[in-house]
């Protein structure tokens, strides 16, 4: 064992001492990621108050140990070696959900925690007769992830119904949730001013009076293109970003290639659409990268365009639980 893991596993036993039962050793993340490959984390914490959530952050910098915030891991490859530092979920804390039930006066606005799935919301919306989040059950985040990626489909995303958030910052020596306005947010196209270590653990989200059976039945139309256009099992939807979107997109490059099908080992770009990489039952997080990998080599050699990740690859060489720094600095410019 070299000297960098010894030193690595003595701060993983005195951050586990530090948060005694709110964190489990060694813990499967794979699961937690619509993937479901992947190893453990080295700690995984599951807070249940904003007290025990800032505990976390305290434990890691006392033991300089790194943080990941999952979600509801949608966009996430971890590798096959896991996390070595520690991961957090806040599905046992940010699950609230306040929706109005009297449209009739004032601004609407409904109330979410950071770990409420997208689709759940904008189920609960439509069945209050409110309209705006229709879009977002074809998303398949948390509230927490989408504020930060500025998720969106189905033309709009979260820039167009986001009112503020609550944010707690996990690298702050105290941290206490700060309101953040959707201008201090700074969404932009897959990105925001989030960093991976402020935690979204409440939103608000801008709401119209509308009519129930209208929202529903967008709701039940978007749920049936998906199922007929994408894949479902083992994937974290569309992989790359369109080049330039609306005119070039990224699919459509993959399948001009002929990479529909292309599997290594038990990974796979899908058949039913090119821009998701599939993982079979039981595989390997390294297939899916070395998938993405082929994809990206054969575009940018044979069409000149190098294609952007969605996907944050964790645990993985030089990975440190932050995005991937290509993919953020290109978010950033985008």
């Amino acid at each position: 064992m070299t000297v960098p893991s010894l030193l690595r596993s003595e701060a993983v036993e005195a951050a586990a001492a530090l948060l005694g039962p709110i964190a489990s050793r060694d813990a499967p993340l794979g699961p937690l990621t619509t993937y479901r490959v992947g190893g453990p984390a080295a700690l995984l914490a599951r807070p249940r108050t904003l007290e025990e959530l800032a505990a976390v952050g305290r434990a890691a910098a006392a033991v300089d140990l790194p943080l990941l915030v999952v979600g509801r891991g949608s966009n996430l490859l971890i590798s096959d070696a896991g996390f070595p530092g520690i991961a957090l979920t806040l599905a046992e804390l940010a699950t609230q959900i306040d929706v109005p039930v009297d449209g009739a006066h004032g601004e609407l606005a409904a109330v979410a925690g950071g770990a409420v799935a997208l689709p759940t919301l904008a189920r609960r919306t439509a069945a209050a007769g409110l309209t705006g989040f229709e879009w977002a059950v074809g998303v398949p985040g948390s509230i927490g992830g989408a504020v930060r990626m500025n998720a969106g489909g189905h033309g709009s995303d979260m820039a167009s119904c986001l009112v503020d958030v609550d944010v707690v910052d996990l690298r702050s020596a105290e941290p206490e949730p700060a309101r953040w306005s959707v201008e201090r947010i700074g969404l932009r196209f897959r990105g925001s001013d989030v960093t991976a270590t402020q935690v979204v653990v409440r939103a608000r989200i801008a709401l119209r009076p509308g009519d129930r059976s209208a929202a529903e039945a967008e709701i039940a139309e978007i749920v049936r293109w998906r199922r007929e256009h994408q894949p479902g099992g083992q994937n974290a939807g569309s992989v790359f970003i369109n080049p330039v979107p609306g005119e070039v997109s990224a699919g459509l490059l993959i399948d001009e290639l002929g990479l529909r099908g292309l599997r290594v080992g038990t990974a796979w770009v899908s058949e039913k659409h090119a821009n998701f990489i599939q993982a079979a039952e039981g595989g390997r997080a390294e297939d899916v990268r070395a998938v993405m990998e082929v994809v990206r080599q054969r575009v940018a050699d044979e069409r000149g365009i190098a294609l952007r990740s969605e996907v944050r690859l964790i645990g993985f060489e030089g990975d440190d639980g932050s995005p991937d720094p290509r993919t953020d600095r290109e978010r950033k410019t985008a």
